[in-house]
């Protein structure tokens, strides 16, 4: 079966999984209780996808260098409280088995740690799923390119036959600096007005949009 992209690689919040308002309201809550300003709704959901030190950094400013790691263990604490609430977005299920099916290679880059991806790919029963996967805790963290070339390396696929899809712009930002084509989501953390400058391919306003499209196009 004809293919235009052997790999199609995933960001995880936000694009597979359900966590977007979860993950701003545990921001918020970290930021509260080390007794910073909490970042407004827009602000938290900015830095989703960053790696956590540089996403909490940026989100919570006024947060001094000395008191970051225990913003971060509270953030990882609030996190832990309601990860068994979280589940994939309706549709992703089948959209993969159906990309599998049609022998694309899937992959992860996410800015979890590799701890919360693993926990949370088996939360959800999708081990083995995927290729190969990176979070920002083994490479650098997005919008750097490392993490795909590490990717198209470990699969043996050229950036020109590699698909990044993603809800945010660091995503779209990190396949333009890898040489790689992109796909947006506006269901996630951005919002997909501020895509149209990274040349996406598409903007999928719901998975079964996304999978439609990867179907005839991908």
């Amino acid at each position: 079966m004809s293919r235009r992209f052997d790999l199609i690689v995933f960001d995880w919040d936000g694009t597979l999984f359900d966590s977007t308002a979860s993950i701003v309201r545990c921001i918020q809550a970290a930021v509260r209780d080390v007794g910073g300003q909490p970042p407004s709704d827009v602000t938290a959901a900015y830095v989703i996808g960053l790696g956590l030190a540089q996403a909490l950094a940026h989100a919570a400013p006024d947060v001094p260098p000395e008191r970051q790691a225990e913003l971060g263990a509270r953030y990882r604490h609030h996190y832990a409280q309601h990860q068994n609430d979280l589940s994939l977005f309706a549709g992703v299920l089948p959209m993969l088995a159906q990309l599998r099916a049609r022998q694309h290679l899937l992959a992860i880059a996410t800015g979890k740690s590799r701890g919360g991806l693993d926990q949370a790919l088996q939360s959800v029963d999708l081990q083995g799923v995927f290729n190969a996967s990176r979070t920002a805790d083994q490479t650098a963290g997005k919008p750097d390119p490392l993490m795909l070339h590490e990717l198209f390396a470990e699969l043996g696929v050229p950036a020109q036959r590699a698909l990044m899809v993603g809800d945010t712009t660091h995503d779209l930002l990190m396949a333009r600096h890898a040489g790689c084509a992109s796909l947006g989501v506006s269901y996630g953390a951005h919002e997909p007005e501020a895509f149209d400058a990274l040349g996406p391919l598409h903007v999928a306003h719901s998975v079964a949009d996304l999978a439609q499209w990867l179907q005839a196009h991908g």
